[in-house]
């Protein structure tokens, strides 16, 4: 069932991202946006990287899913995967904002301190 559950959360991750920047991102950025920074890049960037990690959240609690379906969910195996599904949202926080959007920074934070609970 678990097993299962992932498969629908990993579907649902890419129908997110994929439907998402095709049908509704590409849309609205043809629309006047706030200007930060001297242009529209920067909201555009943002709002960019913030819908693709919803995605990259619900794929870390698929992981969290499959690790309780198939073995004991240790704290470990809980650390691991929010320290890699933080980490995965920071770099994508640093790349899509340009190391403007200084949320990576806290993101990575998150991600340095579960590895080092560990």
């Amino acid at each position: 069932m678990l097993a299962l559950a992932a498969l629908f959360i990993l579907a649902i991750a890419l129908a997110h991202s994929y439907l998402g920047e095709r049908y509704i991102l590409v849309r609205l950025f043809r629309q006047p946006l706030p200007k930060l920074f001297g242009s529209d890049d920067f909201t555009k960037r943002t709002l960019r990287f913030a819908w693709h990690v919803t995605s990259v959240a619900w794929l870390g609690f698929a992981a969290l899913l499959l690790q309780a379906g198939s073995s004991e969910l240790t704290r470990a195996n809980v650390l691991v995967v929010t320290a890699v599904t933080f980490a995965t949202t920071a770099s994508i926080a640093l790349i899509g904002g340009r190391g403007k959007h200084l949320s990576w920074v806290v993101f990575m934070a998150i991600a340095v301190l579960c590895f080092l609970a560990l």
